[in-house]
């Protein structure tokens, strides 16, 4: 089949790279302008190197455009193949090909909808995540569902590990799903919306602790993280930390959330949970952070006793 191919960074180069191994023809790559992003200048293999230099025509577009719409149209593609475009594609742009627009979505849809699904999947407690296949539609990831293929999040799966676990999903996933259009095989289901969360586009408070929350939550939250994301961060007596690595205390600790109380198992106990009031739920044990410089810390050799408070601002706390 034809291919007109929309994406960007390594989800896109992925899908690129997939379909140049296959038997189908790429007639046009569609990919994004670079950003400074925080979210767009990791994970970022180029779709605009690898097609040019595959020799394929090459459109860059922060959004459709009338231009775009006209050259897809008179290339006359079998077939539309999304992933990671980062914009709304009009029905007037993804109802061209003759078998419409397929989207790779790296969530489990109707679940995580929408932006920094993996991301999401492991902070909100999920027990799989994985990539979708499905026809696009006048809505974001609303479309029937050609296929789905999972991965488990485990209690040592960081937001990195599953990205790269999803991301080697894709050319089977985009194998499979190709095969069955072109074969005539293909039964899409629409999705049950009932069940569908939507989540928003990931900013520098989206990584704020929040003390209030139990230890283990705080715990997962700081490896979906996981570097090259930008870390979860608190403040301590005016500076900013980054939170690299911690477990959750084999102890209860009461007290106020936030507070940094006792060395346990070699790290720093930090009290945690909206009722730590009551002395029943276990505190979050920080291993490692990491100062404004980029240097990493034994989170006891930083601290050195406890004392003081975790906080969501930058305020001087002596305590």
């Amino acid at each position: 089949m034809r291919v007109v191919m929309f994406g960007y960074q390594t989800w896109g180069h992925r899908t690129l790279a997939s379909l140049l191994k296959s038997r189908h023809e790429v007639c046009l790559v569609v990919t994004h302008p670079t950003s400074d992003h925080a979210y767009e200048t990791i994970w970022a293999d180029s779709v605009e190197d690898l097609a040019r230099s595959a020799g394929i025509e090459v459109f860059l577009a922060k959004r459709p455009t009338p231009e775009l719409i006209d050259r897809v149209a008179a290339l006359a593609p079998d077939i539309g193949v999304a992933n990671n475009w980062r914009t709304r594609l009009p029905r007037e742009l993804f109802g061209i090909p003759k078998h419409g627009t397929l989207n790779l979505h790296d969530s489990l849809l109707p679940k995580f909808t929408g932006f920094s699904p993996v991301i999401w999947s492991l902070i909100s407690g999920a027990s799989h995540t994985g990539v979708t296949a499905h026809f696009m539609d006048d809505e974001l990831d609303t479309g029937d569902v050609l296929l789905r293929r999972a991965v488990e999040i485990t209690g040592t799966s960081t937001g990195t590990s599953l990205v790269s676990d999803t991301l080697d999903l894709v050319p089977a996933v985009l194998e499979e799903a190709l095969d069955s259009i072109e074969s005539g095989t293909a039964r899409p289901e629409p999705q049950d919306l009932t069940e569908r969360t939507f989540f928003h586009k990931r900013s520098d408070r989206d990584s704020l602790v929040d003390w209030s929350w139990p230890a283990a939550d705080i715990e997962r939250f700081i490896r979906a993280l996981s570097d090259p994301y930008p870390n979860a961060y608190t403040y301590f007596r005016g500076e900013r930390l980054r939170l690299i690595s911690a477990h959750v205390s084999r102890c209860a600790y009461g007290g106020t959330p936030g507070r940094v109380f006792i060395e346990e198992d070699g790290g720093m106990v930090i009290v945690a949970g909206a009722d730590a009031y009551r002395g029943q739920s276990p505190g979050l044990v920080l291993d490692v952070v990491r100062t404004s410089d980029g240097v990493d810390h034994a989170a006891l050799d930083y601290f050195g006793h406890g004392g003081g408070y975790l906080t969501a601002v930058s305020e001087l706390v002596t305590v």
